[in-house]
């Protein structure tokens, strides 16, 4: 995580986004969705791109990007499970506090749940909140991408 040029992969996944209209049509929509890392470039990506919306799941280091949230100009959804050894309560407090009253971005908390909660498989899966998860960024897709 610490190698990776983030503004660069920004960068590649607006290209990304480009390439996914010119294929989908001027009526297609596209949509961001990260884990961890991933979920903090879809948080990135909603702010620096035209992407349609976007959802993390437990992305780190989101309280150090507030500043960027004015340009979030489409709808977006993280997930933030309220044990996250990664993304600490303090920190969680802090996106709360600058991002529970921006109109494009919605916050789920989930008490009880570590960092990769939603993981496919191993033993940090928890089934009833990665299934609550899931169903919600489902929902959302749907709302915002149809």
């Amino acid at each position: 995580m610490g190698q990776l040029d983030q503004d660069g992969a920004v960068s590649d996944i607006s290209a990304i986004i480009g390439v996914a209209r010119a294929r989908l049509g001027e009526q297609g929509k596209v949509g961001a969705v990260g884990y961890c890392l991933g979920g903090r470039l879809a948080f990135m990506a909603a702010a620096r791109t035209d992407v349609d919306a976007a959802v993390g799941y437990y992305g780190v280091g989101i309280e150090g990007l507030l500043d960027e949230a004015r340009a979030i100009a489409h709808p977006v959804m993280l997930h933030i499970p309220e044990e996250d050894h990664f993304v600490t309560r303090d920190k969680q407090q802090a996106m709360h506090a600058g991002l529970d009253d921006h109109p494009k971005v919605t916050l789920y908390d989930y008490p009880g749940e570590d960092h990769g909660f939603a993981t496919e498989f191993g033993a940090r899966r928890s089934e009833a909140s990665a299934t609550l998860a899931d169903e919600r960024t489902a929902a959302f897709f749907a709302e915002h991408l149809s």
